[in-house]
């Protein structure tokens, strides 16, 4: 048996137990206030003497019929809250009250007892009807079978063609041997560039060799100017050396 199917089980037989319960509680009620009825007044007719606790006891029945359908509209009928507890104390108490004066409190125990379970019997009754239809048992899932994916054959392995080899690297060149060091001639010294001949003095020089020109006939030697001047020897070769 499932869980839901032992919920529903559950229910049913609560609900029949709750219905046996009712039925017994509103009879022994309705029985002892039909002989308080006989006892005050009614005993000659026994229609009215047995219809006289419907006139209580059918408030209970009508206040919970309309609390039940409150309940199902999500909303308070307080008229059916009411009609409920007028009908509840209204039998329990002509229930004791029926039992007289001066009665052992047990006697009065037992008169209270059927309409107090009455009331909640009804009442759990009413409870067990709203969760059938206000919170249906949930059905069972049905599970889903597995499913088997069937996977296509791997295509075979492809072979590759191997590489072609190249040809065998030729080895390495041998190592050209290093040439012999060679001895280089230190290169010679420049020679000291002539002095800078300032232009006053090259022109006093064009008139001394001008001079000595005219008087001999053969241009000036570099001594000779040199001793003219009287100069060094290096600044009088610079002064030669510009001379026409």
């Amino acid at each position: 048996m499932t869980k839901p199917q032992a919920e529903r089980t559950a229910i049913l037989v609560a609900g029949a137990v709750i219905m046996i319960l009712t039925i017994a509680a509103f009879w022994l009620s309705y029985a002892h206030l039909a002989s308080v009825a006989q006892s005050h007044g009614l005993g000659s007719s026994p229609v009215r003497r047995w219809a006289w606790p419907g006139t209580i006891d059918l408030f209970i029945l009508a206040g919970e019929v309309l609390m039940f359908r409150a309940a199902l509209r999500h909303v308070t009928d307080w008229w059916a809250i009411g009609l409920t507890v007028a009908g509840s104390l209204g039998s329990i108490g002509l229930n004791v009250a029926g039992v007289g004066t001066h009665a052992p409190l047990l006697d009065y125990v037992v008169a209270a007892v059927p309409p107090s379970a009455a009331l909640l019997a009804f009442g759990a009754l009413m409870r067990q009807v709203h969760t059938l239809v206000i919170e249906p048992t949930p059905e069972t899932e049905p599970v889903p079978e597995p499913v088997t994916v069937e996977r296509a054959p791997e295509p075979p392995p492809v072979e590759l063609p191997a590489p072609e080899t190249g040809p065998e690297e030729a080895p390495e060149a041998a190592e050209e041997p290093s040439p012999e060091p060679v001895a280089v001639a230190p290169s010679p010294r420049p020679a000291p560039s002539a002095p800078a001949v300032p232009p006053a003095l090259l022109d006093h020089a064009r008139k001394v060799a001008d001079t000595h020109q005219a008087a001999t006939g053969t241009p000036i030697d570099a001594d000779t100017l040199r001793a003219r001047l009287g100069v060094p020897p290096v600044l009088a070769e610079a002064i030669s050396a510009q001379l026409p």
